[in-house]
């Protein structure tokens, strides 16, 4: 036993000693020590897993060093980040502690690009602000985060992916009620624009599994997220529209309805679209203090549209 647990301590040093050289990008340096482990133990699933990242970015890393531009080196990590996510649904064994050195790298690298712009007076547009903000929370500093995400927020306020990186922050700095009006915006918006795969809190992780759950894959998912948002009562802090947004929420769904009625072959699409922009307008309603029977005639239409939708939301 004592023997065993001597194993498993040199086999946690050795990955210490290996997830601080990735932190540092050192993933060539830090593939032999992770080779070390595997010889102490060839079937610990935590050392496989470290393996196969440290392959990856060993890779990518090369890459890097060809592209000269700060702006174009930041692109190509946040993008190459995105793909890392896939990578990992693929060999399912994640850990924390070395999914946590690569984030710090690959976030921190790009914070460094993107602040040599800003501080070259290249300007500070929403999208440069944008990215800041999106790898100060990369590295986990949110409320650095928050500052320059709201400052994108300020000059594209109805900007769907701007908003919904700002729910993110909200959540994990436990501003829950801010951060489930600020995702239900998001997606009312313009869902398709929701990036699942950089999302960080529990909040919108696990509405988005248990709606995956349903048989729902994107592009679909991100359409019903907002659907089940309210059906599961996660998105459940809500605002009044203003006279402006009332008459784009009416002409939408008048689009939408015709739309629905003459081509039958996209209602499966169309779908979540119409039952979001109905539960505004029901909403809408009870804020204004309109009669009962114009919520119903809505509930009505959501209910011809998908009838389980309407059973959970009715009863």
């Amino acid at each position: 036993m004592g023997e065993l647990s001597a194993k498993v301590g040199e086999i946690s040093s050795i990955l210490s000693r290996a997830y601080e050289l990735q932190r540092n990008g050192a993933f060539a340096e830090a593939e032999p020590v992770i080779e070390q482990a595997l010889s102490l133990d060839y079937e610990n699933r935590e050392v496989l897993s470290a393996l196969k990242c440290a392959n990856y970015w060993k890779d990518k890393k090369a890459r890097l060093a060809s592209i000269s531009e700060p702006f174009d080196q930041a692109e190509y990590l946040l993008k190459t980040w995105r793909s890392f996510m896939d990578f990992l649904e693929q060999i399912k064994d994640v850990f924390d502690p070395c999914l946590y050195s690569i984030r710090q790298w690959v976030f921190g690298v790009s914070l460094e690009c993107y602040l040599q712009i800003l501080d070259g007076g290249a300007g500070s547009d929403a999208d440069l602000l944008f990215s800041i903000g999106r790898c100060y929370k990369g590295k986990g500093d949110y409320d650095r985060a928050v500052e320059y995400l709201e400052a994108a927020g300020h000059a594209r306020p109805e900007d769907a992916e701007i908003i919904c990186e700002l729910a993110d922050c909200y959540a994990l700095i436990n501003e829950v009620r801010a951060s489930k009006a600020f995702f239900r915006e998001a997606f009312f918006i313009d869902p398709q624009r929701v990036d699942l795969k950089l999302l960080e809190s529990l909040l919108i992780r696990r509405l988005a599994e248990r709606v995956r759950e349903l048989g729902y894959e994107s592009p679909e998912l991100e359409e019903w997220i907002p659907v089940y948002g309210v059906v599961y009562g996660v998105f459940n802090v809500k605002r009044e529209l203003k006279s402006l947004e009332y008459g784009k929420l009416r002409q939408s769904i008048f689009s939408l309805e015709n739309q629905y009625e003459e081509e039958e072959d996209q209602r499966t699409k169309l779908a979540p679209k119409l039952i979001n922009r109905y539960f505004w307008l029901i909403d809408h309603y009870i804020h204004t203090g309109e009669d009962r029977e114009k919520i119903e005639e809505v509930l009505s239409k959501v209910k011809r549209i998908d009838p389980s939708i309407y059973e959970q939301i009715a009863n």
